[in-house]
């Protein structure tokens, strides 16, 4: 009962260190880690079903694009420190310091739950409004980060020009 009670107190630290070092990072991040190993799972069933030959090549091609994920959201932490030291340096409050890591982790989780939805539906199990709701939420994100680099270089030009 006692290593149970200990085991217990181990598990509530580990995720409470997640927590808190992640701060804002820690839901997509939490989120993410189980629907990669979910996805990696059904779209192997799906595979074999649409009669797919599945090779250690192509699965360590899915591990690398899993692994890869991550270093995008590392891509995002590193513009979100460079915007904290250049506004630290300038005085100016930050209220979301991680935005851009956790806008790149959403996006991530959004796509791999549209994934899972699309090998589960493969392997022969649909809910109809999962699909359609996910890849709106995608949408919508998509278009809060959309930026067109003519728009904003027509943008900064001087009328005439």
């Amino acid at each position: 009962m006692r290593k149970m009670e200990n085991v217990k107190y181990v598990i509530s630290a580990i995720i409470g260190a997640f927590f808190s070092f992640f701060g804002i990072l820690a839901v997509p991040l939490a989120l993410l880690i189980p629907c990669n190993l979910i996805d990696y799972f059904t779209g192997l069933r799906a595979a074999k079903i649409r009669g797919e030959k599945i090779t250690s090549e192509i699965s360590i091609n899915g591990i690398y694009k899993k692994v890869t994920m991550y270093i995008l959201i590392f891509v995002g932490f590193g513009i979100d420190c460079m915007i904290s030291y250049v506004t630290g340096t300038l005085h100016i409050e930050m209220k979301f310091p991680l935005l851009f890591a956790a806008i790149v982790a959403s996006w991530l989780v959004i796509n791999e739950l549209i994934s899972i939805t699309e090998n589960c539906e493969v392997i022969g199990v649909t809910i109809p409004v999962l699909a359609p709701v996910l890849k709106y939420i995608k949408k919508k994100i998509e278009t809060v980060t959309d930026v067109d680099p003519e728009k904003t270089e027509n943008e900064d030009k001087p009328e005439g020009e």
